[in-house]
């Protein structure tokens, strides 16, 4: 069975590597995930909000027959431009 959830994972774990939590902080992407998600960018917090809705639609019977949309999430939120990157940008 091929993981639809597999670009938002990916997504995910690129953001959190690149967030200030983990850069700058020096935490561990997995604690910063569960014990400090409200110092994470909002993609970070909605990439994290994706990949749960993704794993929890492979066990839906609906969105198995119907395909889970994950791949286009992942798409777009891959697509919007971060404000961290906007920032730096300006500066």
């Amino acid at each position: 069975m091929s993981n639809t959830c597999e670009p938002l994972l990916a997504a995910l774990k690129e953001c959190l590597l690149q967030s200030d939590c983990v850069r700058k902080e020096g935490r561990l992407p997995s604690d910063c995930l569960k014990h400090h998600l409200d110092e994470l960018p909002e993609q970070c917090q909605s990439l994290r909000k994706a990949t749960f809705e993704c794993k929890r639609g492979m066990l839906d019977m609906r969105k198995r027959f119907r395909g889970n949309n994950a791949g286009a999430a992942a798409k777009q939120i891959r697509s919007q431009p971060s404000s961290d990157s906007a920032d730096h940008e300006r500066t």
